[in-house]
């Protein structure tokens, strides 16, 4: 019978369940293999698309703090939160730009010259650019020099002008001239070279060419054959009356970058302008919104992606990541770090210990579409940009700034990403003109003649020098000052690591999590093709024996209806 049901059914991946009883078991099969599914795949798969769900979101929140990190780094020191501009009385004369190393202050600049190249245009001209420049019947040789380089250039008998143009702009060794042709008139027209550089260095002297270029029948060619027509030579130019000599500062371009520390000066013609450096106040609010922007962003991804809902019926709906611990702590880390005094900074000595005292404070209205994000008090903030824009600075963007609250000793180094920022206590004793002893943060500190060194605890690293050496004993504070700039880019540095970030470790963890419900369905998914497999086997079985018994049916009803045939 079990032959029968498999050759009866079963032809390779072809099912013909019901050919022989007329009932469809593979349609039965199909669907208590959907009922299995739904019962025991699809709760799975819901689960894990809701893991999956979270991850995405952990990785939209990712990408959110790594645009703010980005952000952050374009103003994490004063010099690059300090935007500044440069202006001229007369930018028909010069113009100029700063960057942020540039000071402020105003500088009279006075341009005695432009720097511009050489050019050279032959005395003798052509009748056209077609005219044959050597018609002397053999090879003539065209030689100069350029910056140093001596080049010779052999010039074919029927040579043209438009022809010994070519030669030298193509030539191999050019070392940088360029060669035209200038029409002056009909039947006019004069062979012009020229540097491609600026400066009194790049001179071109001729000392050999075509003869029909000899103007003054010298029987050689050379620059007394060609009009001068503009020397090469430098810029010169005096900045606040430096030099007074009686010589220039000189140099061989018009866009002067290396006179006044990070201020580049465009010269366009000759005079006298004033340029002013200063902060770009628009500039640094713009920056500033920006970072507020970027940070609000986070805040309301947090807010949108941890929310809680009411439903229409009174229903608490939770969103993607609500009640997630990862999140909470996040959230409370960030608030807490930007609400805080900045670090080294101090209440008492510092004219904006914290960004509050220039306007940007947190929304903590519960109410508030905007919880969490931070607003700012565009009125206050200008008033403290105008007040004291260093110290806006510093709260911003302070980089291990030193104060110290005696003259006893004064900051000296500290080492990039040991030495940590804050407030530490300085106690030495001097005895016979010698530290004799020294703590930093209260721990014995390196003596090397009138350095001390912490070697231990967070201060590790700062190195102070000590300007009193009379003999007695001597403490203070010193703080290295560390703005919010750059606390908030190591916090995010940290979450977003990508090997141990809190928000990397979260997802690393649902994502094992959706391993293991994989794991889970591939199971239910193996145990559902047996089952399916046993279905189609005993429904096989049955419908052989269907199949067989409606044969036999058959038989009989033939067998039956010959024997009524047979009694009439």
């Amino acid at each position: 019978m079990t032959d029968i049901a498999n050759d009866y059914l079963i032809s390779g991946q072809i099912h013909f369940t019901g050919l022989g009883s007329g009932t469809d078991f593979d349609t039965m099969i199909q669907k208590l293999i959907e009922i299995e599914k739904n019962q025991h795949v699809t709760p799975l798969e819901d689960w894990k698309k809701t893991w999956e769900d979270k991850v995405s979101a952990f990785q939209e929140l990712n990408t959110a703090m790594l645009n703010l990190e980005n952000t952050l780094e374009s103003m994490d020191s004063i010099k690059e939160f300090f935007i500044k501009t440069a202006t001229s009385t007369d930018t028909d004369i010069l113009t100029a730009t700063a960057s942020s190393d540039a000071q402020e202050g105003t500088h009279s600049i006075e341009i005695n010259q432009l720097a511009q190249n050489d050019i050279l245009i032959s005395q003798n001209y052509f009748s056209s650019e077609d005219a044959v420049i050597n018609n002397t019947g053999s090879d003539e040789t065209f030689s100069y020099t350029y910056n140093g380089n001596n080049v010779s250039l052999n010039v074919p008998d029927g040579t043209t002008l438009s022809a010994f143009v070519s030669m030298i702009n193509n030539d191999a060794d050019n070392p940088g001239i360029k060669a035209s042709i200038i029409k002056k008139a009909d039947g006019q027209f004069h062979l012009q070279l020229a540097g491609l550089d600026l400066g009194s260095s790049y001179s071109i002297t001729i000392s050999a060419g075509p003869s029909s270029f000899d103007a003054d029948s010298s029987s050689s060619v050379t620059n007394a054959d060609f009009y001068h027509t503009q020397t090469a030579q430098n810029a010169q130019i005096k900045v606040d009356g430096f030099p007074n000599d009686g010589t220039w500062i000189e140099r061989d371009t018009n866009s002067i970058d290396d006179v006044i520390t990070g201020v580049t000066l465009n010269l366009k013609s000759t005079g006298t302008v004033q340029v002013t450096i200063s902060n770009d106040t628009e500039a640094i609010k713009e920056q500033i919104k920006t970072f507020i922007e970027q940070f609000n962003k986070v805040v309301s991804l947090i807010r949108e992606q941890t929310k809680v809902t009411k439903t229409t019926n009174n229903k608490v709906e939770g969103s993607i990541l609500t009640g997630n611990y990862g999140l909470q702590i996040i959230q409370q880390r960030l608030k807490t770090l930007l609400a805080g005094v900045g670090i080294g900074f101090d209440r008492n000595e510092d004219p904006y210990p914290s960004l509050s005292n220039i306007g940007i404070t947190t929304d903590a209205d519960e109410g508030s579409p905007t919880l969490g994000e931070l607003k700012i008090d565009e009125e206050k903030l200008d008033d403290a940009l105008s007040t004291n824009a260093q110290a806006v600075a510093e709260i911003f963007s302070a980089d291990y700034v030193p104060a110290t609250s005696s003259s006893d000793f004064k900051y000296y180094s500290h080492i990039d990403g040991v030495t940590k920022g804050g407030k530490y206590t300085v106690e030495y004793t001097v005895s016979g003109g010698s530290i004799t002893s020294a703590k930093i943060d209260g721990y014995d500190a390196g003596i090397d003649g009138n350095i001390i060194t912490s070697k231990e605890g967070d201060s590790k690293g700062l190195a102070i020098q000590i300007d009193n050496l009379s003999d007695g004993t001597y403490s203070g504070t010193i703080r290295l000052k560390y703005g919010k700039t750059l606390e908030l880019r190591d916090e995010l540095d940290e979450l977003t690591d990508s090997y141990d970030g809190t928000l990397n470790v979260l997802k690393d963890n649902y994502n094992e999590i959706i391993e293991d419900i994989e794991k889970k369905i591939s199971w239910e998914q193996k145990r559902i093709d047996r089952y399916e497999r046993d279905l189609r086997q005993r429904f096989a079985r049955l419908e052989a024996l269907l199949g067989y018994y409606n044969s036999l049916d058959a038989q009989l009803s033939s067998q039956i209806a010959s024997l009524k045939a047979g009694t009439k």
